[in-house]
């Protein structure tokens, strides 16, 4: 089987470490851990890998957060992955830091990289993995927040918290979209 792991993110070293690009710290990880290495191709950076039997494209869009949804069509169509194979790491700050939640479908929740997916795919129904940000921000500053750094504390925790992410997508594309979701949404 053959899956699409997107991590979102920004490109550009103003947005390395921010909130906003947790998914592509995601996406670096799983492809650090198999050994992978990302090259540029189009619409991003592209890494693959093997996963036992599962074929993983792992794709760090270059279209920048807002125009996701480009990167993610091209390559759904490029290695005729099934919607059902791709799963979309995203930042989420109605989730507390860390922890992750794994879902099947669902509204773009105000992400304009999900709202863009969305409209690519002409469908909400695809799978998502996202991951806690937090929302410790004061009224009106939820950008500031989202395009800022981790706390040190964050910071300390956030090798954990991804490796859980990370053996999430390899639940995902090893056991089915409802184990991962049992395993790994309480943790």
């Amino acid at each position: 089987m053959k899956y699409l792991i997107v991590g979102l993110g920004n490109i550009g070293p103003e947005y390395a470490n921010t909130r906003h690009n947790a998914g592509f710290r995601i996406a670096d990880a799983l492809a650090a851990g198999g050994n992978a290495s990302f090259s540029t191709e189009r619409y991003g950076d592209i890494a693959r890998m093997r996963v036992k039997n599962a074929q993983l494209v792992i794709l760090k869009p270059s279209t920048y957060m807002n125009l996701s949804g480009n990167a993610v069509r091209y390559w759904k169509e490029k290695e005729g992955i099934e919607i059902e194979n791709i799963l979309v790491i995203v930042d989420d700050c109605a989730i507390p830091f860390g922890a992750i939640r794994i879902k099947g479908s669902g509204s773009d929740a105000g992400h304009n990289g999900l709202k863009n997916i969305a409209q690519m795919l002409g469908t909400q129904a695809y799978p998502r993995l996202r991951f806690g940000i937090g929302n410790d921000f004061p009224r009106g500053m939820q950008i500031e927040y989202v395009l800022g750094a981790f706390t040190k504390a964050e910071e300390e925790t956030m090798p954990e918290r991804i490796d859980i992410a990370v053996e999430a997508i390899k639940a995902f594309c090893l056991t089915g979209i409802e184990r991962a979701m049992n395993m790994y949404n309480k943790k």
